[in-house]
């Protein structure tokens, strides 16, 4: 097995450039005026999950160094929407990027660096030149060791600049809401909102306009207890308990509570919040440590107020999807929505952060609750079939019709689909609008041929019909499943993030959380519920094409284990490579999964353009102290680490095109 370690020869860094600047008080920055400071290049797009987890990861050491380290966010987009220069300039205050961004909306410095993911990330040391460059999350261990390491290095040699950076922060904003991502109705009529931005929950009068009360202090954190002292961490998806289980649970509202990889339960009478599943850790993709031993984890309800640190006091156990897990002891990631399914006895959490569905039974062990992983490989992509077998990519909106069908909003394909319970404990997918992780518009008519931008809320009109928040193209879309077609209802929003069904009177009107604008927007519908026929357009993903040869291509994602750690084979092979193509024609041979990080493929002259496919992992573990007998400490037990993304490559089979194709995982 090769862990391909890439020696990076010494090159100098090329400059920085784009369209302009954010966070630096209206200044541009250079890097000979970064230099005497380590640099790291985050290459970033709002739309990606896996950035956010990187923004998340990377806040600790930028605190940690703020004398020595500069953070520089490249902003490359995906989406049309996020060229934008406003909504990148909502996005960076949205996720409270603490660091210069520069907005490079035409991939010229993302060019330079030969980027081909988002993520991936450039390291620079205080002279100027590049030493490492990774690509997907979980390098958060890997960037604080080699930032360690240069800062030492450096201050022995004398070119170490302590000081303060070019960070400028924004001037503070206030507001009832700021940047709401959900809401839904309460029993009494008040409209109960996910106010992400401040990290709490608001309760509105039925005007969507007067605050009632706030729960959750509006600190970022993972604490339970009163309104006044629970803590959220950008909350999200919010979904009612049915009526009789209310009172046995103790709890009205479930909550995605996404930054903590948590739901929340919160009782409305008194505002209080329980913690319901997840341990406040990340489900990381072929980890050893996403399953806790059960027998060594406190599940009894949380004590109001005690901060969720939970206690490891053994190795941890391989997760094992055939199984349900009482819920307070697995990792979850990025719970985005929520909604409850009375066919499945659960609530089905859209899990965002690994592109799977869940199923959390409240009442499973004796009222401790259970998970389950419902459908998704924890590949990234579109496709159907039963849950066991399908990809999604950031589920990200679910919403319940009156048949049983859960209608899905999958962001990152820019789908609307459909979960169909079979009975039991399984589900089936099915595709009811979009192309796939390259293809998106704004494109009404057969839903065959329609196109949505990076949807995130859906709901159920009164005729069967379905609602979607397109959020990229600041529209609201229906979606008619007795004609299949599609049509827009509404346009020029500011990032509809969800949608709320109003029925009076035999009129309709829907709540849209105009997520950007940080407001709750009433529209009328007409009676007839049939909405425009409009087409803006459709776009593919661009991104500058690799050209390679027809014939043998020898595939090489380098990786090496950060400082300090090794890979972790305890429970099988530590790397995994999975490879496939669009269209599938495109490989002759090399398609399919594998242990090592690295592939021959052989690519086919009659194909002259495609996508390559490629998902890599690789598990590490902090090394564990000897004895002076040469055994393990027994006393100690090592934090395990994955590293893992998901590249869709362009290429161009030409004549005198490359035989190899680089892209590394860590290097």
């Amino acid at each position: 097995m090769s862990t391909g370690v890439q020696n990076l020869p010494r090159v100098r860094a090329s400059e920085l450039v784009g369209r302009g600047w954010l966070n630096t008080g209206g200044r541009s920055v250079t890097l000979s005026e970064l230099r005497g400071k380590v640099v790291v290049l985050d290459f970033w797009t709002f739309c990606c999950i896996n950035c956010l987890h990187v923004l998340d990861e990377l806040r600790e050491v930028e605190e940690q160094h703020r004398d020595e380290l500069v953070i520089v966010g490249v902003h490359s987009p995906k989406f049309e929407h996020e060229a934008d220069p406003d909504a990148l300039a909502a996005a960076v205050e949205r996720y409270e990027v603490r660091h210069p961004v520069l907005d490079d909306p035409d991939l010229v410095t993302w060019g330079a660096y030969t980027a081909r993911a988002w993520p991936t990330l450039v390291v620079i040391d205080p002279e100027g030149y590049i030493v490492a460059q990774m690509a997907g999350e979980g390098h958060g261990s890997a960037i604080a060791a080699l930032v360690t390491d240069l800062i030492a290095e450096h201050s022995a040699k004398g070119t170490l600049y302590r000081g303060s950076g070019p960070y400028v922060p924004p001037a503070p904003v206030s507001g009832t809401l700021r940047f709401p991502a959900k809401a839904l109705v309460l029993p009494g009529g008040n409209l109960l909102v996910a106010d992400a931005g401040h990290h709490s929950l608001a309760e509105l009068a039925p005007d969507g306009e007067t605050l009632v009360r706030r729960i959750g202090s509006g600190e970022r954190g993972l604490v339970d207890g009163g309104p006044d002292e629970a803590r959220f961490s950008e909350p999200n998806g919010l979904c009612l308990v049915p009526d009789e289980l209310r009172t046995p649970l103790g709890y009205d509202v479930v909550v995605a509570d996404t930054v903590n990889h948590a739901l929340r339960g919160v009782r409305i009478a008194d505002g209080v919040v329980v913690t319901l599943a997840g341990t406040g850790r990340q489900f990381m993709v072929g980890g050893q440590e996403n399953v806790l031993r059960s027998g060594h984890v406190d599940e009894s309800p949380v004590v109001p107020g005690a901060r969720l640190v939970p206690e490891v006091n053994g190795p941890a156990l391989p997760f094992d999807s055939s199984e349900d897990y009482p819920a307070r002891i697995v990792n979850l990631s990025s719970p985005w929505d929520v909604e409850w399914s009375p066919e499945l006895g659960a609530f089905v959490a859209a899990m965002a952060g690994n592109h799977t569905l869940w199923a959390f039974d409240p009442v499973a062990r004796e009222g401790h609750g259970s998970v389950r992983l419902l459908a998704g490989t924890m590949n990234e992509g579109l496709e159907d079939g039963p849950g066991t077998a399908a990809w999604f990519a950031q589920p990200s909106g679910l919403a319940r019709a009156a048949d049983g069908t859960i209608w899905l909003a999958d962001a990152e394909t820019s789908t609307l689909r459909r979960i169909l319970p079979e009975g039991g404990d399984g589900v089936e997918m099915r595709t009811a609008v979009g192309q796939g992780l390259f293809d998106f518009g704004h494109r009404d008519g057969a839903a065959d041929q329609a196109l949505l931008q990076h949807p995130l809320g859906v709901a159920t009109l009164p005729d069967g019909s379905v609602v979607v928040a397109d959020t990229y193209n600041g529209a609201l879309r229906r979606y008619d499943p007795a004609t299949a077609e599609v049509t827009t209802l509404a346009k020029d929003l500011a990032e509809p993030s969800d949608v709320l069904v109003e029925v009076a009177d035999d009129a309709v009107h829907l709540v849209v959380v105009e997520s950007a604008a940080h407001r709750l927007t009433r529209v009328a519908l007409p009676a007839s519920l049939a909405g425009e026929v409009l087409d803006g357009g459709a776009h593919r993903v661009a991104r500058p094409a690799t050209d390679v040869g027809a014939g043998p291509l020898r595939l090489d994602v380098p990786f090496a284990p950060a400082p300090g750690q090794k890979l972790d084979d305890r429970w099988g092979p530590s790397t995994s490579l999975q490879v496939s193509a669009t269209p599938p024609e495109l490989l002759l041979s090399g398609a399919g999964s594998g242990t090592d990080l690295f592939r021959d493929l052989v690519i086919n002259p009659e194909v002259t353009e495609g996508v390559l496919h490629v998902t890599a992992k690789a598990a590490s573990c902090d090394e564990v102290p000897l004895l002076p007998n040469g055994e393990p400490d027994p006393g100690v037990f090592p934090a395990c680490h994955l590293a893992q993304q998901d590249w869709g490559v362009p290429v161009r089979v030409v004549p005198d095109g490359d035989a190899g194709l680089t892209l590394p995982l860590r290097g």
